[in-house]
């Protein structure tokens, strides 16, 4: 196993892991709530932690073929997952009629996680085949 597929996979464990961490707390004057990826009951967030473990899963798989277009799949499948991570961010930090959650550390952790899994896949090495030329 490469250092770049240990990068991914580490990457997409961190995600995995963190979908089921707290993500938010939200605190009003009758309520504690803390809100998780895959568990986000009362509010209308819906549940991206799913996506984000059906992302790291499919990384995962496409790092163990060795040809040059698993590797661009897994540029994609990271790319958009860590695209999907930071709208995660943008949607649990933001104050809504009045009321601003407090970051956990879920959020945080599968930031760095797509982060990481993007890293290995950009310092994966793939051979480029040059082609060549005819002397006419």
């Amino acid at each position: 196993m490469t250092r770049s597929n240990i990068f991914i996979l580490t990457g997409c464990i961190i995600i995995i892991i963190s979908a089921f961490l707290p993500w938010m707390s939200v605190e009003t004057a009758n309520l504690h709530h803390h809100l998780t990826g895959v568990n986000s009951d009362g509010t209308r967030l819906g549940e991206p932690g799913k996506l984000n473990i059906a992302l790291a899963v499919i990384a995962i798989i496409v790092m163990f073929f060795g040809k040059s277009l698993s590797a661009k799949i897994n540029l994609f499948v990271t790319g958009f997952l860590v695209a999907w991570t930071f709208r995660n961010m943008l949607m649990y930090a933001r104050c809504e009629a009045g009321i601003c959650p407090t970051k956990e550390i879920g959020l945080y952790l599968s930031i760095a996680g797509a982060v990481i899994a993007i890293f290995g896949v950009l310092s994966t090495k793939t051979k480029v085949v040059k082609p060549r030329l005819e002397n006419h």
